[in-house]
């Protein structure tokens, strides 16, 4: 009896791990948004996360809203300098939210300035 339920408690313990993993290193889609960049800034009381939206249309609708991981240092330092700009952003996108990386399952992994439509907006 004492050997089913270790084996039992193993295979749990090992599905949990494997289920973690899944969440944390596959990614359900990759892509591209661009749009102007309205908010970019770290939030949280406990667990600090860096959250932001770009405005993609006229409408609240099409706001798109992402996070960014601390380990991605110059996207972090890329957001803050092109704040009120219009950006492409590269991201992917987690098949669930994880609490301590961030706000939403979008993760931006590159910030490149759309400088066409920045110079078209004067």
């Amino acid at each position: 009896m004492k050997n089913i339920l270790t084996k039992l408690i193993v295979a749990l313990v090992l599905v949990i791990i494997g289920y973690g993993c899944f969440i944390y290193f596959a990614t359900y889609s990759e892509g591209i948004r661009a749009g102007e960049l309205v908010k970019f800034s770290s939030k949280g009381v406990i667990i600090k996360t860096w959250e932001g939206e770009i405005s993609q249309g006229v409408s609240e609708a099409q706001l798109f809203e992402f996070s960014v991981e601390d380990s991605e240092k110059q996207v972090i330092q890329d957001l803050k300098d092109l704040q009120g700009k219009y950006v492409k952003l590269h991201y992917f996108e987690r098949y669930k939210k994880l609490f301590w990386l961030g706000d939403t399952k979008y993760f931006i992994t590159k910030v490149v300035e759309d400088v066409e439509r920045n110079n078209r907006r004067f």
